[in-house]
């Protein structure tokens, strides 16, 4: 690598971009990618700020784009350092963002650079779909530049999103795949009694103890082939009754079930419905969907990243799906796409940091995977 990350990973963090502010983070984006030759798109739906960059190589080569997020989750209490200060000490650079995910983000503006220098870059395509909206409610930051591209023909032939994805050591994980989220807020009616009178009432609890018992008595699967199991959780159970003596009207539950390839939300909440049906007539049930699961077939694209690790770690890496959702939910519906980043053991925790050395070496994988995408 000739250039260095470190500087435009400090800028980023000096922009105090707790989504969903931007504080200045997209303008730097646009200061670094603008002379290197490429268009920039500022494009902000509701109060989110968001990125497309874009530049076309001399040929008609494939399309590599680069995600990522510019906002971060609210520091904390208890920095050794101002957590928007980007403070480098013992060479090892702190702050939030450092690893999830403005490290990653300047990783890629130097390896583009880089790129761009050496010619590789005119091979193909290259852009940057950077939002302000990854840390919040997802809704107007890159399922909206997504609706954008497509309208425009901006439509990458491939996409790595820069998820802080190392566990150990960088590179020795990439993601292919999420599982789906969906969580569901239910509501069991029944009638109000007294205790002593049961037979006038009509207990709420004891139906939803048996929904929740009939949907958390077997495993939902024993996983798939690129999936561990689906878990369903129930994460909260609320009467609010203030008295000892009274059966309630109503008992609310919360869950939430983390699913693989063999389900789709739908699916799953007709199951759910169908036991409330029969244990619960009087109920309330509202859904909601994150995203459902993905996966993205080892082939050209994951081998491609599969050797650029090799070739700049000398590291074998592991395919993987586990974890949270990130965007990537969202660009599997345009194209191909796979999640490989930083180290992400201090990821939201106070004290966010990343050795400088790594940052360095993460530029250089991305460089590594610039090249064999657009071979």
């Amino acid at each position: 690598m000739t250039t260095d990350p470190l500087p435009t990973a400090q800028a980023l963090i000096r922009c105090a971009s707790v989504t969903p502010a931007d504080d200045g983070a997209i303008a730097v984006l646009e200061a670094a990618l603008t002379p290197l030759g490429f268009t920039c798109h500022r494009l902000r739906f509701g109060e989110i700020e968001n990125l497309f960059a874009i530049r076309q190589g001399r040929g008609n080569g494939p399309h590599l784009c680069f995600a990522g997020h510019t906002d971060v989750v609210p520091p904390g209490e208890g920095w050794r350092h101002d957590p928007f200060a980007a403070a480098v000490e013992h060479d090892t650079l702190y702050g939030r963002g450092a690893v999830d995910m403005k490290g990653g983000v300047a990783a890629f503006v130097a390896a583009a650079a880089d790129a761009v220098a050496d010619g590789t870059a005119d091979r193909g395509t290259l852009s940057f779909l950077i939002t302000g909206d990854e840390e919040g409610p997802a809704v107007d930051g890159t399922t909206r530049v997504l609706d954008w591209m497509k309208e425009q023909g901006h439509i990458p032939s491939m996409c790595l999103v820069g998820e802080p994805t190392s566990q150990a050591a960088l590179g020795d994980t990439i993601k292919i795949g999420r599982r789906g989220s969906l969580s569901a807020d239910i509501t069991v009616h029944g009638t109000q009694g007294h205790v002593a009178y049961p037979d006038r009432a009509d207990n709420p609890i004891h139906r939803l103890v048996r929904v929740l018992h009939r949907l958390t008595a077997e495993p939902l699967d024993h996983g798939s082939v690129w999936f561990q199991p689906s878990t369903l959780q129930v994460t909260s159970v609320d009467v609010g009754n203030p008295a000892g003596n009274i059966v309630p009207a109503a008992a609310r539950a919360r869950l939430n079930i983390r699913f693989n390839d063999l389900h789709t939300s739908a699916t799953l909440e007709a199951d759910i419905r169908r036991v409330l049906l029969e244990e619960a007539p009087r109920h309330e049930a509202r859904f909601s969907c994150s995203g459902e699961s993905f996966l993205t077939q080892p082939g050209p694209f994951v081998d491609a990243l599969k050797n650029a690790v090799l070739t700049a770690t000398g590291r074998e890496t592991r395919l993987d799906t586990g974890g949270g959702t990130s965007d990537a939910r969202f660009i599997t519906r345009l194209c191909p796409v796979a999640e490989l980043g930083a180290v992400g053991t201090t990821m939201h925790k106070v004290d966010e940091c990343t050795p400088v050395a790594e940052l360095r070496d993460l530029a250089a994988l991305y460089g590594a995977i610039i090249r064999e995408c657009l071979a």
